[in-house]
C-alpha cells in the first residue's frame, strides 16, 4: 500500500507537469489571441487544474500512509501555487497579462524548487533518479524560451 500510494503521487505529478508545460507552451505561443477568447488554452488550464487536485488527493494519501513529517515552513509556498492553479481556470482569463505571467512563472518556480529538492535527495522515500535532473532542465529551459518568445513578441498588448 505504501508504495502504491507513493507512486500513484509520483506519476500523477509527471503527468500534471506535462499538461502544465503544454498550457505555458500554449500561452507562449498564441500571443496574438488573448488567453479571453483562446479556449483551447482555457480548457488545458482546466485540465491542469483537475489533474493537480486529483495529484494533491494522492500526494495527501501518501505522506498520510507513509507516515512523512511535513515542515510547515516549506509548505506555505506550494499551498500558495495549489491555490493559484484551483482559482486559475475561473479567474486567470480576467486577469491582465503581468498577472498572468506571475501565475505561470509562479508555478514554474514551485515545481523548480521541488525537482531541486529532489535532485539534492531532501524528499523521504525517494533517490535522485535522471528523470528529476531531466524534469529540472525541460523547466528551466521551458521558463527561458517561452519567457523569451513573449519578450520578442511585439504583437501583445501591454507586455511588462
Amino acid at each position: 500500500m505504501e508504495n502504491t500510494c507513493r507512486y500513484a503521487a509520483r506519476y500523477s505529478g509527471r503527468l500534471s507537469l506535462l499538461i502544465f508545460l503544454f498550457a505555458f507552451y500554449l500561452y507562449a505561443f498564441s500571443y496574438a489571441k488573448p488567453l479571453q477568447e483562446n479556449i483551447q488554452l482555457q480548457n488545458v488550464i482546466k485540465l491542469f487544474a483537475v489533474l493537480y487536485v486529483i495529484h494533491f488527493g494522492f500526494l495527501a494519501t501518501n505522506v498520510y500512509v507513509n507516515a512523512i513529517e511535513m515542515v510547515p515552513i516549506k509548505l506555505l509556498g506550494g499551498f500558495l501555487a495549489y491555490v493559484m492553479i484551483v482559482v486559475a481556470p475561473f479567474k486567470l482569463h480576467k486577469l491582465n497579462f503581468t498577472k498572468q505571467l506571475v501565475y505561470f512563472y509562479y508555478v514554474s518556480l514551485v515545481m523548480i524548487l521541488t525537482y531541486v529538492a529532489r535532485v539534492k535527495g531532501d524528499f523521504e522515500g525517494v533517490e535522485p533518479f535522471w528523470f528529476h535532473y531531466l524534469s529540472l532542465g525541460t523547466l528551466i529551459f521551458c521558463c527561458i524560451l517561452f519567457g523569451w518568445k513573449l519578450y520578442t513578441s511585439k504583437k501583445r498588448k501591454g507586455f511588462l
